[in-house]
Parts: structure tokens; C-alpha cells; sequence
């Protein structure tokens, strides 16, 4: 346990032991970068084909969307601090994701339009073009020349794919919670280490004074048989 206390802790160029996470770098997620996509995909959604007055979702639509989007960003940042404060806001974002998924699901409800799914050709070249490209700039010229049924199809793809890796993601920092522990435990696991360091320190100070004890005393003794 102590071994794995030490693993956990984190350094500062000095050595100075951390008891701040290791930075997650949001941007570089996958499933982040798939709901940036969702956004300004709902975005362009909402603008062709709902009503700009009168319907409440769009409002619903493009706040569920950059829910999702913002909660994971906000609490990849704050998990350097808080598993805990972490773990709400991607259970949070999911729950956006999957309140998106519905809308769109209800439109093509609405429209009578097809949701794409199993060995349909149209449904396995979206998915896995989404499976291969997560960045909107892969996305950025296609995403204009489809109509409502392509891009509902392509947002309800998108929502099951970031709703997956979430999930995945989300249980893995719960296990890694319940094996580290929050800012409490890496702050006893981050004094324990600098305290053992200090030791070390104190140590390797002793020798290098006894050893430079031992040099003046062997100098002295020559000096005294000259």
C-alpha cells in the first residue's frame, strides 16, 4: 500500500513532492474532441431545420450539447484537485450526451424520418468514418452539404460513441479513486514522501560530513609524522 501511495505522487522540477494529479490535457480526448464536433454540428442543426422562435428545443438541444462539451473540459481541469468534483461533472456531461441523443432520436421520430443502424451501408460508412475522425476540422466542409437525415444520423452516431468512452473513462477514474483516494491521501502520501526525502538528505549529508572527518583526521596524522 505505502508502494502504491509513492507511485501516486506527483514531482515539481525541484523533485518537491506534488499532491496536485497529473494535468489531463482535455483537448487531447477523444471523446471531447467528438463532442466539440456535436456542438457545432447541433448548432448548424438547429439553425436549417427547427424554428428560431417558439420551440423550446433548440435552446435544449444546443445547451445539452455544450453541456456535455463544457463539463468535460471543466472537470478534466478540476480532477488535478477533486476526483470527486471530476466525477460529477462527466457524470453530468453524460447525462447531456444522452438528453442530445433523445432529441435527435425524437426528430427523426417527428419527420418520419430512418434512424441508421445495423447492416445498412449508409450507417456503416458514417460510423466508421466518426470511429476514424474526432476533430471538427474533419468534419468542418462535410457537415454543410448534408440534409437533417444525414446529420441527425451522424449527431446520434457521435452521441453513442462519446456516451461509450465516457463511460470507459469515467469507471476508470472511479477505480482509480477508490485505489488512491482523494486529496486527503495524496496529501498524506506527498508529506510522507518529502519527509523521507528530507531524511535522505540528512543522511547522505551525515556521511559526506563523516567522511570529510575521516579526510582531515588522515591529513593531520601525515602532517604530524612529517
Amino acid at each position: 500500500m505505502e508502494n502504491e501511495k509513492k507511485r501516486s505522487v506527483n514531482h515539481y522540477s525541484d523533485g518537491t513532492a506534488s499532491v496536485l494529479r497529473k494535468a489531463v490535457v482535455f483537448e487531447e480526448l477523444r471523446f471531447y474532441q467528438r463532442s466539440d464536433v456535436l456542438y457545432q454540428l447541433t448548432q448548424l442543426f438547429c439553425q436549417r431545420y427547427l424554428p428560431q422562435y417558439g420551440d423550446r428545443t433548440v435552446d435544449q438541444m444546443v445547451q445539452a450539447a455544450r453541456s456535455t462539451k463544457q463539463n468535460i473540459a471543466e472537470g478534466s481541469s478540476d480532477g488535478q484537485t477533486s476526483t470527486e468534483v471530476e466525477l460529477k461533472l462527466l457524470g453530468i456531461a453524460r447525462g447531456s450526451n444522452k438528453e442530445l441523443l433523445e432529441d435527435y432520436k425524437d426528430y427523426l421520430k417527428r419527420k418520419g424520418k430512418a434512424e441508421w443502424f445495423g447492416k445498412n451501408q449508409r450507417f456503416e460508412r458514417m460510423h466508421d468514418f466518426c470511429k476514424q475522425h474526432s476533430r471538427y476540422e474533419d468534419y468542418q466542409l462535410l457537415l454543410p452539404k448534408m440534409n437533417d437525415e444525414e446529420l441527425a444520423n451522424m449527431a446520434i452516431c457521435l452521441c453513442h460513441q462519446v456516451d461509450k468512452a465516457l463511460t470507459s473513462y469515467i469507471e476508470r477514474k472511479d477505480r482509480e479513486f477508490t485505489t488512491e483516494g482523494g486529496i486527503r491521501e495524496r496529501m498524506t502520501a506527498a508529506r510522507l514522501e518529502q519527509r523521507e526525502t528530507q531524511k535522505q538528505i540528512i543522511a547522505r549529508q551525515q556521511r559526506e560530513i563523516e567522511a570529510l572527518r575521516a579526510e582531515v583526521a588522515r591529513l593531520k596524522a601525515r602532517l604530524g609524522d612529517g
